[in-house]
């Protein structure tokens, strides 16, 4: 019996597949709980269908990925931080910092999390940060940390 799985099912297949399983657990359990359908002339087509809408929609998320990338690349964000009489900073420049600063001054929307170097920033001059916008997008944002005066 060949099923198109509406939900992820431990050790059958993941949401989406066509998977072939036994009559018995398919009309059992699957259809019973609404895990699966029936893979039909008709259900395959919507299968097909979703496949494309999603596609369409990762293919959006990553041009626009890489729009930001050409103008995150093209800027530079200044932080400006105590400094001591020796040259040491007091405090830092975070993440989460430079995440809202895009977002604020550029209206780019960076989650913090995405950073591939999360440690606070603490030297001072030019600092390069990157952050993966969408799978295999990384840009390289220049954290620019000065003296305070």
């Amino acid at each position: 019996m060949k099923v198109i799985l509406l939900d992820d099912v431990k050790n059958v297949g993941k949401k989406g597949e066509v998977v072939k399983v036994a009559p018995g657990y398919g009309r059992n359990f699957l259809l019973r709980n609404k895990l699966a359908v029936l893979a039909s002339e008709g259900s395959m087509d919507v299968l097909n269908e979703q496949k494309a809408e999603h596609q369409a929609k990762e293919d959006d998320k990553k041009a626009q990925a890489l729009i930001d990338k050409e103008k995150i690349e093209k800027l530079s964000l200044d932080f400006y931080l105590n400094v001591g009489k020796e040259g040491k900073l007091f405090g830092s420049v975070s993440s989460k910092q430079v995440a809202s600063e895009l977002n604020k001054r550029f209206k780019i929307k960076v989650d913090r999390r995405k950073f591939l170097d999360n440690g606070p920033y603490s030297h001072l001059g030019v600092n390069k940060v990157g952050v993966e916008l969408y799978k295999g997008v990384i840009a390289t944002i220049n954290v620019n940390i000065k003296e305070k005066k």
